[in-house]
């Protein structure tokens, strides 16, 4: 498995486990990041800090340590 930071813009995956616990869990969870799931990675910041994704329809931006809890296949 490979966390969702590690992602090359332009490549879709499917999320297969999220990482964290409690609050930091529930709250990626939240955003419709779901186990199976399709994510397209849009863009990477030129420093890796934010990563943009397109999930269920709509744009979203993630941290770099919130990406790193996002395993995907």
């Amino acid at each position: 498995m490979t966390s969702l930071k590690e992602i090359q813009p332009g490549t879709t995956v499917r999320v297969v486990k999220i990482g964290g616990i409690g609050p930091v869990k529930r709250r990626i969870m939240e955003m419709g990041v779901t186990k199976g799931t399709e994510i397209y990675v849009r863009k990477v910041a030129p420093l890796g800090d934010p990563v943009e994704i397109t999930i269920r329809g709509y744009e979203l931006t993630l941290r770099k340590a919130d990406a790193e809890l996002i395993k995907v296949e």
